[in-house]
């Protein structure tokens, strides 16, 4: 056996465990195990909307299917606590980034995430969940324990899933169009959205994209080193009926609950496993908050969403998702997958981009803001070292990155 193959079966396994762990974590476990004689962070229990009221923020839960049949979770926070219910607020609506859900933008203080500040500068905000994820495990026909459930990757989450609940929101609250903010694969579906149904351009005012996803050929770190593997394994793991990974439960609660807190000996080593794959960063990981983000991240999703960033760090182009010669004939009557047109991108664009971002290479988003026709913002965040989780979770990002996105929507 090569160690090629060997390493595929190694990670297809774990992989398996933690995607089939459900919602017990004790598979893993023996009873009684989990756990410290310390208290949990108050939010390690909550659900988004759950975070979002105990802040003292009013929230709403929406849904609404998509063209293919899933059904989406949102969450909204109709005004903040500073000004209080008023009619006409502009919408902003917020896409989430790779094994992410709603929760991400919210993991920190009110006048430190994204959403509250968002929600206290006057707009109506909407937080969307993807297929696939904690809050978005549900379809009119298919159950998420069928390997059905799980083909997708996420061209169908930018083809179906954003344009479904863009047009639900603005159904619902009679915008003309959004204020969109989107994190890592929040850029990529935005991207590829507006590429294969670029009418939706009229449907933003202006999207604010934060460590900003198309290309990925000088990305380093996990997701380099795994991108010659994860075609090998995205096959076995279909072969053993499995197409979801890492849900939002099991293996990696109880790891966060009983490993990651500030208070244990081992915390550290979990600050360095997100710098291994997301690149170096000093000081912006929230410390305190790390048990309730590690018990929302990850949140879920397809084999196949994985593999398909993999593929582009492979090929070197922003393209459609690879299924072989034979397969890709018959989708897409060639051989080989289609590239996405960035030239059908023609709303307002501002790229936020950090130095030491290993998923979001510098380099990279230079050569996605030269093909963009209408880059109205072209942003370095200001810090030696600013990695692709501190957009979300960073504990300066509102000074670093968000009093931008702020001042760059009110130019639109």
């Amino acid at each position: 056996m090569t160690t090629r193959v060997a390493l595929t079966l190694v990670v297809a396994a774990v992989w398996g465990a933690v995607a089939a762990g459900g919602s017990s974590p004790d598979r893993f476990f023996p009873h009684g195990s989990r756990g410290h004689d310390r208290e949990e962070h108050w939010g390690a229990n909550l659900t988004t909307p759950e975070l979002i009221a105990a802040m003292g923020y009013p929230v709403e839960i929406h849904h609404t299917t998509s063209e293919d049949g899933y059904i989406l979770e949102l969450h909204r926070i109709p005004y903040g606590i500073v000004d209080g219910p008023s009619e006409g607020r502009p919408v902003a609506y917020m896409e989430h980034c790779l094994l992410c859900s709603s929760a991400d933008y919210i993991m920190n203080d009110p006048d430190k995430a994204l959403a509250y500040i968002l929600a206290d500068a006057g707009y109506d905000v909407w937080l969307s969940n993807m297929r696939g994820n904690t809050y978005t495990r549900t379809h009119v026909s298919l159950s998420p324990d069928d390997l059905a459930f799980w083909q997708f990757s996420w061209d169908e989450m930018a083809y179906y899933d954003v344009p479904a609940s863009i047009d639900y929101v603005l159904d619902h609250t009679g915008a003309s169009a959004v204020y969109y903010v989107g994190w890592s694969m929040g850029t990529t579906v935005f991207w590829a959205l507006m590429s294969e149904r670029p009418e939706y351009n009229e449907k933003i005012h202006a999207m604010a994209g934060m460590a900003p996803v198309a290309y990925t050929d000088h990305s380093k770190g996990f997701m380099h080193e795994l991108a010659p593997y994860s075609g090998d394994l995205d096959i076995v793991m279909s072969l053993l009926g499995t197409g979801e990974l890492l849900p939002g439960d099991g293996l990696i609660d109880y790891l966060a609950e009983n490993y990651c807190d500030v208070q244990d000996d081992t915390a550290e080593v979990c600050y360095n496993f997100l710098f291994l794959i997301c690149g170096p960063d000093a000081d912006e990981i929230p410390k305190e908050y790390l048990p309730v983000i590690l018990a929302h991240f990850p949140a879920g999703t397809s084999v196949h969403t994985v593999n398909h960033f993999s593929q582009l760090i492979l090929a070197g182009v922003f393209q459609k998702y690879d299924y072989g010669p034979e397969e890709n004939m018959i989708r897409y009557g060639q051989d080989t997958p289609p590239l996405y047109n960035l030239s059908r991108v023609t709303a307002p664009v501002g790229l936020f981009w950090g130095n030491t971002d290993w998923l979001a290479d510098p380099e990279d988003v230079a050569r996605l803001a030269e093909e963009l026709p209408n880059v109205a913002l072209n942003f370095q965040v200001n810090k030696t070292e600013f990695n692709h989780l501190d957009f979300g979770w960073g504990i300066d990002a509102d000074k670093y990155v968000y009093q931008y996105i702020l001042e760059f929507f009110t130019n639109y």
